[in-house]
């Protein structure tokens, strides 16, 4: 049989067919949408991305498509906006330490993906932040030129970035919330949303 692109987004049904799995296919949707959102305008650091990750990885049932989908959408909108908006300045050189923690952050998803209540959630968007700021200004201070090679330099850089790391969390917690409760409520009113039998990793 030859490969159809959905294949990763479909189960085989009892009547031996490839049926395709909405609620797969809406989860992925949703995923490429809020990807595709960081392209608008937007307060610094008040972006999906966090919350992005956390979804796929709280709710895609194949763990090398919770990893790679959005690692793709990320890396597409890096393309576009490098292309549209920095006038063909290429991004990519300075974001494997950006996806490096989104793919900790989908890992942290999986973890909350059995008992995703509001507190987890909440919880799980607010240690991603935290996480992405201390990873990340560690990698601007070990790697630029911006502040001294010293524990001065080290706090100087941290206390700087407070003001981003403030929106990072607005932005976390409230893309997290929409992401899963909009998905959730989606779920209450389309009962063939609802969770079905998971499909192999």
């Amino acid at each position: 049989m030859p490969f159809r692109p959905y294949d990763a987004l479909a189960k085989f049904d009892d009547r031996g067919g490839y049926a395709m799995n909405r609620r797969i296919a809406l989860l992925a949707g949703t995923v490429l949408v809020a990807a595709i959102a960081r392209l608008l305008p937007h307060p610094p650091n008040v972006t999906p991305i966090a919350a992005m990750a956390l979804f796929a990885g709280a709710y895609l049932p194949n763990r090398r498509f919770a990893f790679a989908f959005p690692l793709a959408a990320m890396l597409l909108s890096d393309l576009a906006l490098g292309y549209f908006v920095y006038g063909g300045k290429s991004l990519l050189h300075s974001q494997p330490v950006v996806y490096a923690c989104m793919l900790c952050t989908v890992a942290t998803g999986m973890l909350i993906s059995n008992r995703r209540s509001a507190v987890q959630v909440g919880l799980a968007a607010l240690a991603s932040s935290i996480f992405f700021y201390v990873v990340t200004n560690f990698a601007v201070w070990v790697g630029g030129h911006l502040y001294p090679h010293t524990g001065a330099g080290l706090t100087a850089c941290y206390v700087a970035a407070i003001p981003f790391f403030h929106n990072s969390v607005i932005g976390d917690l409230a893309f997290a919330a929409l992401l899963f409760g909009g998905f959730a409520l989606l779920e209450t009113r389309l009962p063939s949303l609802r969770e079905e039998t998971r499909v192999p990793a």
